[in-house]
């Protein structure tokens, strides 16, 4: 096969991939609606990956870091990361060792369900430039997937 053959073949299967490929495509559509929330968020001092971890330990809580980066399907480093500065602000509680010394519960503090009540009207704003960008249908059908995602074992 010449180069030039080759180089086509390469070009076809990327072009393929490109048009086609729905991990490039849902991270595209992430990024887009993550500025969105992110945008909304910001003069709350919080961003979209941070709110979503606070409203889950408001839901679940207390809960420990294994549990809440399975329901949200996250990696250890991410949900530290993520993690940490709800923390050192003060809006999130990790409490002492449970009896079997590893986990540390996470619980909303009282300055945590504050911002999570004001912040509610940005999210809301946010929830509908998202709604309205990918459109009912396409909305719906985004909450059915994420309600079917297997859950996390580790």
């Amino acid at each position: 096969m010449s180069v030039d053959t080759q180089n086509k073949a390469g070009h076809d299967v990327g072009c393929e991939i490109a048009q086609h490929c729905l991990l490039t495509r849902t991270r595209q559509i992430s990024r887009v609606l993550t500025a969105i929330y992110d945008e909304a968020l910001r003069p709350f001092g919080i961003n979209a990956s941070q709110f979503s971890l606070l409203v889950l330990i408001g839901e679940l809580g207390p809960i420990s870091r294994a549990d809440l980066g399975r329901k949200n399907h996250h990696d250890r480093s991410t949900l530290t990361r993520n993690l940490q500065p709800l923390i050192s602000q003060e809006w999130v509680f990790e409490d002492a060792p449970e009896s079997n010394g590893r986990s540390r519960p996470l619980a909303l503090t009282g300055q945590g369900k504050t911002l999570l009540r004001n912040a509610a009207s940005a999210w809301s704003s946010a929830q509908a430039r998202a709604r309205s960008l990918v459109g009912e249908v396409g909305a719906d059908a985004l909450m059915g997937i994420a309600s079917e995602l297997p859950r996390r074992m580790r």
